[in-house]
């Protein structure tokens, strides 16, 4: 199949440093997919906020991303932007900010993500109505979800659609609530909803049961992982932290802990960070650092690209998509 124009423009001329690896990574996802491998990508920072899901969205319905792990952040932002975008605020000038400057846009309901401000009623109150009924009304079933699982619901029961702002297909969390895509949100507890959650269990109107646990997302992926990985599973990382190091410990686990010695290496690793190797800084690690702990193999195909996700990522997404 032909490639695109954004494609072709790479290729041409994306030849050496930073900008090379963005192709040979792009390249190396694609020949992972054309052998039938299947890929997780794992999302930090504020990608949702950053609006991602205008090209992620059409990854997941064209089956270019299989499986999810994503901050609680990433789960819910891209819902917030779907439902409030009229009523986020862009602050160009953030750098030059004053404390009582910052301290007004908090006064005024603003919380700010770099250059953009998420607004605090049309946002986060506008979803705590909905999902805290949904939460509600499985704990009186004796039902137990994973914090994805109940966003799902919430998406897929039209209770917010009075709201939307945005396209629908520019929503990825809508893209993959459609296709029940795995996910796993580890740490999920310190977003807002699981703030917000974690006020009702507070306050003896939720039980924390109800809410299924970051041990509970490890033993799901881990029996995904198996079932899944027959042609290999590769591991597109954007950004570090907690949806990277999380997700990519469950191949050491199977294989060292469970001693399942067949169990396959990730047959394929990218991550795009800033993140510089330091004192014991595992974002800035370099991919050999990962053999060592027997989650990559000698041979599996690594890149790292230090650059900024959101300059990177939707470039690689738009190779893979022939844009």
């Amino acid at each position: 199949m032909s490639k695109g124009a954004i494609s072709e423009f790479i290729q041409k001329y994306y030849l050496h440093f930073n900008a090379a690896s963005v192709v040979d990574a792009a390249k190396a996802y694609e020949e992972q997919l054309n052998g039938g491998a299947k890929m997780l990508v794992s999302l930090a920072g504020a990608m949702s906020t950053a609006e991602l899901g205008k090209i992620f969205a059409e990854m997941i319905r064209q089956d270019k991303v299989h499986i999810i792990s994503c901050t609680g952040a990433n789960l819910e932002e891209d819902i917030m932007n779907l439902v409030a975008h009229s009523h986020y605020k862009r602050v160009p000038n953030y750098r030059d900010l004053t404390p009582k400057e910052e301290w007004d846009l908090l006064e005024n309901g603003l919380n700010r993500v770099t250059d953009t401000c998420i607004p605090e009623e049309e946002a986060f109150r506008r979803l705590q109505q909905h999902i805290f009924k949904i939460w509600k009304d499985a704990e009186e079933k004796g039902e137990r979800y994973f914090p994805h699982e109940f966003m799902y619901k919430m998406l897929l029961s039209g209770v917010l659609e009075e709201y939307y702002e945005i396209d629908l297909k520019d929503s990825w969390m809508y893209a993959a609530a459609e296709k029940n895509l795995p996910i796993v949100v580890p740490g999920w507890e310190d977003s807002t909803m699981g703030n917000i959650f974690a006020s009702y269990v507070l306050k003896g109107e939720l039980k924390a049961s109800t809410m299924k646990s970051g041990i509970e997302y490890m033993t799901f992926l881990a029996d995904w992982y198996t079932d899944n990985s027959k042609n290999g599973i590769g591991f597109f990382q954007i950004g570090g932290g907690i949806a990277g190091d999380f997700p990519i410990c469950v191949v050491p686990m199977l294989y060292q802990d469970m001693e399942r010695t067949d169990t396959p290496f990730w047959s394929y690793f990218c991550q795009i960070s800033d993140s510089t190797t330091s004192y014991g800084s595992y974002s800035g690690a370099v991919p050999n650092e990962k053999i060592t702990w027997g989650k990559l193999d000698i041979d599996t195909p690594k890149f790292i690209i230090e650059s900024d996700a959101t300059i990177v990522a939707p470039l690689i997404f738009a190779y893979l998509l022939d844009m």
